[in-house]
């Protein structure tokens, strides 16, 4: 039978269950990379898992997002994981060598080859024919322990590319148009995969473009073929020799697609399902407006796309730059690991070059490796950079988590980011766009949303930027570990900002628990676990908890926080009951762990992200699902809830009835938990689990 080259990857590391969509299944990891904000928990977890030395073929810990260093958190931080990571084996990405994705593109992903990295955007790596997937940093340390990943075997998504980019129209709006199709809901457990005679024509970081926001899909991974482009991409990184040619099989069928959407909320998207996907179904709506849509696969005409742009609040409110044009901008941020390859910023300092900034706006670069730093460097674009007015920013995520360069009060700023969800930048009222790099620099120069053709009138012309046929290569920023029979001596060093996380707990039998929080749709991990200057106590997790919600908190002397550990003390554990989409974003298991250690048991939703339910379930807290979306309306804060045999619900309930005591009534909710996932729960989260398991 055909496989799409999905499945052919899976096969190849499939260590447990069958590849049936919708089934649990235990796949090997060969690589893995963290991150500082996630991995200095990851490797605390690994070392509570007593493991000595990892049991991947490689496994890389970066450092490249808290770099801000005000006070001694940040580098307490990177002394421990520099200090771990030679002991028990990994290699030690320093700070500014640059950002994740991007250094593990250039200098270690491998065609055909698996990836999980503690960050949501590790599927970057799908630009290169890498199954590359975000996850919590406690799944990162299993699987550098030698365990196997579990996931559900995943529906693939087909998208079709056909024809050819035309200047000025970019990678980037490839995935903002997806996104305009597929939206960031309802994507839950699949792949997307692309095929089409239009791959060929793309460069691999603009695949890696297209795989990195695939992300704000909500989907498992992205993935694109390991094809010709691709085998020069790694010759240029000196590293032709890990070259392997794939795709899907000739004749192979991707899987069809049926998503619910209301006929007037989700009008815009179901005219765009109707428009670029095949073999479209579409069910009459029912009394309420639901309505299911079905579709074979997706297809993108290069030729016809234009310039797009996604408004916040999320990466789905897709417009045309067309339709913007005009609209004052006040800043304009270039980089991150969406838009900041070689390619992506010596087109913009060519586009600049003898130009200047518009009065109006502030320019920032961030190039995403040291690697592109250096190139532009030697090679003269840093100069035009600067000379047009641009700062340049280190090579790190920065802005992106809100780290610096947050806009002015009710500003427009334009990204070429990835997220632009409310306050991620460090502003709460201002409005983000994010963009192509094409867009970004047209911006920068006339001081409004312009479409990037249109800057042709004013002389400048589209520049073609050809891939270097040699990268500069200098990986002296990139610590390999030590050897084994020496690491036994290395000293780990521990400042006191660096604290042992708390495990779970198994949960209680009869489960008696009160509401503390009521929370809308598309609740993000950001308004759960607020990013920015708070990142810095990532390692400290009793002090990083009392920020949960803090974004809902309107009176300082009653935070979360606060009634949280005031059930606590009591007995009692919380709840957290949520709308649709709940979890979406970062891949941080903070807002996991952090609710735990406030006492947090249960989550109710209308429906829970991929990697945040993992999160949950790791960290012994219940995920569930309302039976019937109604009942939401009725469940308020401060109202008691009792779920009875909890230890049947978990070991093999499909549903479970839960009681509020408060308002007297019942309401069902369903219990979607693999069977692994039961086992977690049952000894009381993934570490526990692990220890058991090892004995």
């Amino acid at each position: 039978m055909a496989k799409t080259l999905t499945y052919k990857i899976l096969q190849e590391h499939l260590l447990s269950g069958r590849l049936e969509p919708g089934s649990e299944i235990g796949i090997r990891i060969d690589q893995t990379l963290t991150q500082d904000a996630t991995g200095t928990t990851a490797f605390l977890l690994l070392e509570a898992m007593e493991v000595r030395w990892v049991k991947t073929e490689l496994s890389v810990s970066y450092v490249d997002h808290n770099m801000a260093q005000f006070g001694p958190e940040n580098h307490n931080d990177h002394l421990y994981l520099g200090s771990i990571a030679a002991k028990v084996g990994a290699y030690y990405s320093r700070p500014g060598n640059g950002i994740c994705h991007q250094v593990h593109l250039e200098r270690f992903g491998r065609p055909g080859r698996t990836l999980l990295g503690s960050d949501s955007h590790t599927p970057t790596g799908g630009g290169i024919g890498m199954i590359a997937i975000g996850a919590g940093g406690l799944d990162v340390a299993v699987a550098m322990g030698g365990g196997a990943f579990y996931i559900i075997c995943p529906q693939v998504i087909g998208v079709r590319l056909q024809g050819r980019l035309r200047p000025w129209v970019a990678a980037k709006d490839i995935i903002l148009r997806l996104l305009s199709i597929l939206t960031t809901r309802g994507n839950v457990g699949c792949v997307v995969e692309y095929f089409g005679r239009g791959v060929a024509s793309l460069p691999v970081p603009a695949r890696a473009t297209c795989a990195n926001m695939g992300a704000e899909l909500g989907v498992t991974t992205s993935v694109f073929t390991s094809d010709e482009t691709t085998q020069q991409f790694l010759r240029a990184q000196g590293r032709g020799d890990q070259y392997v040619p794939l795709a899907a099989d000739e004749g192979a069928e991707y899987h069809r697609i049926t998503k619910r959407l209301h006929s007037e909320r989700d009008a815009a998207t179901i005219e765009n399902i109707r428009s670029y996907c095949d073999g479209v179904e579409v069910s009459q709506p029912d009394a309420d407006g639901w309505m299911k849509i079905a579709f074979a696969h997706v297809v993108i005409d290069l030729d016809e796309l234009v310039p797009l742009a996604a408004q916040s609040p999320g990466p789905d409110n897709i417009h045309t730059v067309a339709k913007l044009a005009g609209k004052k901008v006040n800043q304009v941020v270039i980089g991150s690991c969406t838009n900041s390859s070689f390619q992506d910023l010596m087109l913009c300092a060519a586009v600049l070059k003898g130009r200047t900034v518009h009065p109006d706006v502030e320019l920032g670069i961030a190039p995403g490796s040291r690697q592109v730093l250096a190139m532009l460097a030697e090679n003269g674009a840093m100069s035009e950079l600067v000379r047009a007015g641009a700062r340049i920013l280190e090579t790190a995520c920065g802005p992106c988590i809100g780290q610096g360069f947050s806009p002015a009060e009710g500003a427009v700023s334009l990204r070429t980011f990835n997220r632009n969800f409310t306050g991620r930048t460090g502003t709460e009222s201002d409005t983000v766009y994010l963009v192509s790099s094409e867009t970004a620099v047209a911006a920068a120069i006339t001081g409004q949303i312009t479409s990037p053709a249109d800057l042709e009138p004013m002389g400048v012309k589209y520049p073609v930027i050809a891939a270097p046929r040699k990268f500069l290569l200098d990986d002296s920023m990139v610590i390999p570990p030590e050897p084994q029979e020496t690491a036994c001596g290395v000293e780990i060093i521990r400042g006191s900002t660096v604290v042992k996380p708390p495990g779970g707990q198994r949960l209680p039998d009869p489960l008696e628990a009160a509401v503390i929080i009521k929370v809308g749709d598309k609740i993000t991990t950001d308004h759960i676990m607020p990013a920015g200057p708070l990142l810095k106590y990532r390692s400290n997790v009793p002090r990083y908890a009392r920020y949960v919600f803090g974004c809902f908190n309107e009176d300082s002397r009653d935070t979360f926080a606060d009634r949280a550990l005031a059930i606590k003390a009591t007995g009692r554990k919380g709840v957290i009951v949520a709308g649709d989409s709940y979890g979406q974003g970062s891949s941080r298991e903070h807002a996991a762990l952090c609710p735990m250690y406030l006492g947090i048991a249960v989550v109710i939703a209308k429906a829970v992200e991929r990697i945040h339910h993992a999160n949950l379930v790791n960290f012994a807290i219940l995920p569930l699902v309302f039976g019937d979306p109604a009942d939401y309306d009725r469940i308020h804060s401060g109202d008691e809830l009792i779920v009875l045999d909890t230890a049947g619900t978990i070991e093999l309930a499909q549903t479970v009835t839960v009681t509020n005591t408060t308002k007297g009534f019942d309401f069902i909710c369903n219990v979607r938990l693999a069977p692994r996932q039961r086992d977690i729960l049952a000894a009381g989260g993934l570490l526990n689990y692990t220890r058991l398991s090892r004995k």
